[in-house]
């Protein structure tokens, strides 16, 4: 059973979203994505000020098993990239919700059409 954090929003892609009082965001993957990507061995991240579209590509999650595309549930623009995760991708199978966040960003609109723990929950059973 995967770990469905209440405060957090959740993408049908398996990101999910965490806002903060600054109005800017955390984006990372769930559980259950580190579970299905089992062992994450790099992660391609993009760079501070770049910016992005809803439904874009922001990062790269590879594993020994596949690369995974990781999207961005809203527009923005990349505020901080989690560079913990050049030395130590396995923090995104380790800690997916904490240490494991992948970019902080400055969104362009009010994120739409997230799930919230409850719903995300149903998705994945």
């Amino acid at each position: 059973m995967s770990d469905v954090p209440e405060e957090l929003q959740y993408a049908e892609s398996h990101e999910w979203l965490r806002q903060r009082d600054d109005g800017t965001c955390v984006l990372g993957i769930s559980d259950h994505a580190q579970q299905a990507l089992s062992d994450v061995v790099f992660v391609e991240l993009p760079t501070v000020g770049d910016t992005f579209g809803a439904g874009d590509r922001v990062a790269v999650a590879e594993s020994v098993k596949a690369a995974s595309d990781i999207y961005a549930p809203v527009a923005g623009e990349i505020t901080e990239v989690n560079q913990q995760l050049e030395e130590a991708p396995e923090l995104l199978n380790e800690s997916p919700y904490e240490l494991g966040w992948i970019v902080a960003f400055r969104p362009a609109a009010e994120p739409q059409g997230l799930l919230d723990a409850a719903a995300y929950r149903q998705a994945i059973e």
